[in-house]
């Protein structure tokens, strides 16, 4: 019983704990390639996620960005249509792609 006990009190004390110092989330600005399709990226991308995101990914080719789009939609329930879907997979093609298509 006191294991118990001294384990909750371990988990419950630091939802207490509080800094006395200001604090800010540095903003880190990414810079989009402007061109055919970069609008429809920033509507439907950047509402969820920085552009970081993407460019952490690497230059990728047409199928991995095929698929990431499909799986921000299905896993993440990003409001995405099938229009824009394919606007986006071109841009990040063009711009952030590989030359490859898979």
């Amino acid at each position: 019983m006191k294991k118990l006990l001294l384990i909750a009190i371990l988990f419950v004390v630091p939802l207490f704990a509080q800094a006395k110092i200001d604090m800010e989330v540095p903003y880190i600005p990414y810079k989009i390639k402007m061109g055919k399709g970069s609008d429809v990226v920033q509507a439907n991308c950047l509402m969820c996620h920085s552009f970081g995101y993407i460019l952490n990914q690497g230059h990728q080719s047409h199928e991995f960005w095929h698929k990431k789009i499909k799986k921000m939609i299905t896993v993440f329930k990003a409001p995405i249509s099938e229009k824009d879907a394919k606007v986006i997979n071109n841009y990040l093609f063009k711009y952030y792609g590989n030359g490859k298509m898979n």
